[in-house]
């Protein structure tokens, strides 16, 4: 596996754990700070996947998923919303932005690759399934938004 997968986390505890628990299992890792530094590097290296804190500096996790998915080429980008404060309605918000899935905080060290895996493993089926030669694949729903 050398997925690239960019975690867009501002606390810095919170960042380290999750490089530990994606290192081990050989991804690639992207790391932003804030919801600009994190557009910028979606844009310029293009991951796979995005682990995205709603709660940012500079610009919200919202904003910076809401800004890729008007964009044609991250319109299949999967999107992992991630929250220290879940609250009855947040998934719906989540899911309206753009984002796959959510997790909540703290981060359950077991589930968040198992979560990943099973993205990443939807999104190359969607890409192998692409019919015809150059078309865009349709939205598709990595299965149910996910809360773990």
């Amino acid at each position: 596996m050398n997925e690239k997968i960019l975690i867009v986390e501002d606390n810095p505890q919170n960042m380290r754990l999750m490089e530990m628990i994606l290192r081990a299992k050989k991804y690639a890792l992207l790391k932003a700070t804030d919801g600009k530094e994190a557009l910028d590097i979606v844009v310029r290296e293009r991951p796979e996947l995005v682990i995205m804190d709603i709660q940012l500096p500079k610009m919200s996790g919202y904003e910076v998923t809401k800004r890729l998915r008007q964009m044609p080429e991250f319109a299949n980008l999967p999107i992992i919303a991630l929250t220290a404060y879940a609250m009855k309605g947040d998934e719906e918000k989540f899911i309206e932005a753009g984002c796959d899935a959510y997790l909540s905080k703290p981060i359950n060290t077991r589930e968040l690759p198992e979560l990943i895996a099973a993205m990443l493993e939807r999104k190359d089926n969607s890409n192998q399934n692409q019919v015809g030669g150059g078309g865009q694949i349709g939205h598709t729903n990595l299965g149910q938004p996910s809360k773990f």
